[in-house]
């Protein structure tokens, strides 16, 4: 707002409030969010459907240059990277399935 002046009004500034470029100091009970990416991506789980992901799409891409030698496929390379794509999905897919009904079958028990 606007003095009769015509000086603008200085904000108040309270005494929690610092200086422009000045961080706040982290609790040290907090967990930032890399330290939670790094935990998750520690779990054999994340690893292992990352590693089956990987193998799939190297694999789909393999086959797509297999079949364009053999001139079955003339398609071209962003096919390839999108059924990799669709293979490590379908594979991470199937092995989180597989987890999770696992773990469905002994709580009926």
């Amino acid at each position: 707002m606007a003095k009769a002046d015509g000086k603008k009004a200085k904000k108040a500034k309270g005494p929690d409030t610092k200086p422009k470029g000045e961080k706040k100091a982290r609790k040290p009970g907090s967990r930032s969010g890399m330290d939670a990416l790094a935990k998750l991506a520690d779990h054999p789980l994340v690893t292992d459907l990352l590693a089956i992901g990987a193998m799939a799409a190297v694999a789909a891409i393999a086959e797509h240059g297999v079949a364009k030698k053999n001139g079955s496929s003339s398609d071209g390379s962003r096919k390839a990277v999108k059924a990799a794509g669709k293979a490590a999905a379908a594979a991470i897919g199937q092995r989180l399935m597989k987890e999770v009904g696992g773990f469905g079958a002994a709580a009926k028990k």
